[in-house]
């Protein structure tokens, strides 16, 4: 067993949905575009972005070779430091915010290589959106689109339930109620200009 695996009670659901927001979220990403993957474990996000170019970093050499073993493409790096050798479509960084240095300094890093967006999460209940917009657009990242994202890690749900969870996402005063208690955000950093 990966550590996928072990981290998603239901890492396909989990990360189909995922997926499903990367490539919706702010501007549309399109066959053949490259997205790199910051803190990416061992790469299990890959399998769900069929079509793109997927590039992995992960500071942890048992996880780079673990996703290399799944036949993903991931190097060894930091994410506070790590290049790519040519810019990239977009950016991810999931359940890692939190290992930035200082956190406007990594957005304006990222915003150096990323020509259309940057996606990640957010526990409302752990930053003030208000905060880390500002440092966005002091990186570059003039827009900011929000979405509730209520697929639970460490349990799986019937699809119906599944299904529940996602309409909710769109409820907004509802949704933000339970960003109160649990869940996060899933975020598109943007510059105005690009096509969404």
């Amino acid at each position: 067993m990966t550590w996928t695996e072990t981290a998603y009670a239901d890492a396909h659901a989990y990360l189909a949905h995922r997926a499903e927001l990367i490539l919706s979220l702010g501007p549309p990403l399109h066959a053949g575009d490259t997205v790199l993957d910051l803190a990416c474990g061992d790469g299990g996000l890959a399998e769900h972005l069929p079509g793109l170019r997927y590039l992995g970093v992960d500071v942890t050499p048992e996880m780079v070779d673990s996703a290399r073993r799944r036949g993903h493409d991931v190097v060894l790096g930091d994410l506070n430091d790590y290049e790519p050798p040519e810019p990239v479509t977009a950016t991810t960084c999931f359940r890692a915010i939190y290992y930035a240095r200082e956190r406007r300094d990594f957005f304006r890093h990222v915003a150096g290589y990323t020509e259309a967006k940057l996606v990640f999460d957010l526990n409302p209940r752990q930053y003030r959106v208000d905060d880390v917009r500002a440092d966005l657009r002091e990186a570059g990242f003039d827009r900011l689109v929000l979405r509730p994202f209520f697929s639970p890690q460490r349990f799986a749900l019937p699809r119906a339930a599944s299904s529940v969870l996602h309409a909710l996402e769109r409820s907004g005063p509802l949704a933000r109620v339970l960003l109160a208690f649990r869940f996060s955000y899933l975020c598109a950093a943007f510059r105005a200009g690009v096509n969404t």
